[in-house]
C-alpha cells in the first residue's frame, strides 16, 4: 500500500491546498494560543503545511519541527519561527538549525494514507508511532490530501488513531468502527 500511495500522491498536488487545509483546521479545531504544536517541513509531494504553521505562530502557538533521530528512537523537536534557518536531516527532512528543544502537546502528523477510523499509514520507520506513544494525551491531527483517504489502513497493536485529519477539503473526525 505504501508504494501505491507514494505513486498516487503527485497527482493530488494542487495549488492552494495548503492554504485550504489551514483554513479548515483553524475553523474547526484550532490549537489554543500557547499550544506547542509539532509540525514538519514538507518534503516531496506532501501537502504544504507551512501556511498553517505560519498562521499558528501568528496566533501565539509555539511551533516545533522534528529532527529525525537514530532508528528506534522517538523524534526530537526544535522550535521554529518564520524565517528560521533550516538544516538538512535524514531521509530528506529539514529542521530548525538553532531552535530550542521542546515537546509538543499537539501534533500535525504526515501520512501516506488514512481511513475513516482515524488510523494512518506512515512511511514505515515507526518514528511517529514511537513519538506519539511517548506523548500520551497530546492531540494527534493528520494532515494530507483528501485523495489519500482509503477504505482501511492496516492497524498494529501499538497504533494510535488520530483525533482528526485535516485536508484541503475540510476536517474529518474519525468514526469508531
Amino acid at each position: 500500500m505504501r508504494e501505491r500511495m507514494l505513486a498516487l500522491r503527485p497527482s493530488l498536488v494542487s495549488a492552494g491546498a495548503g492554504e485550504a487545509l489551514a483554513r479548515a483546521l483553524l475553523h474547526r479545531m484550532p490549537p489554543p494560543p500557547g499550544a506547542r504544536v509539532g509540525g514538519f517541513w514538507p518534503m516531496g509531494e506532501e501537502i504544504d503545511i507551512r501556511p498553517l504553521m505560519q498562521a499558528l505562530h501568528a496566533r501565539g502557538c509555539t511551533i516545533l519541527l522534528p529532527r529525525t533521530t537514530p532508528r528506534g528512537q522517538p523524534l526530537e523537536f526544535r522550535e521554529w519561527h518564520p524565517g528560521a534557518v533550516m538544516e538538512a536531516g535524514r531521509f530528506g527532512t529539514h529542521f530548525p538549525a538553532h531552535g530550542a528543544a521542546g515537546e509538543p502537546d499537539w501534533f500535525l502528523v504526515p501520512l501516506l494514507a488514512f481511513d475513516a477510523r482515524g488510523y494512518r499509514l506512515g512511511y514505515g520507520g515507526g518514528y511517529y508511532d514511537r513519538t506519539l506513544a511517548r506523548a500520551g494525551h497530546a492531540r494527534r491531527i493528520g494532515v494530507a490530501y483528501a485523495g489519500q483517504q482509503v477504505e482501511s489502513v492496516p492497524v498494529g497493536a501499538h497504533d494510535m488513531p488520530l483525533h482528526a485529519v485535516a485536508t484541503e477539503a475540510g476536517l474529518s473526525v474519525p468514526v469508531e468502527g
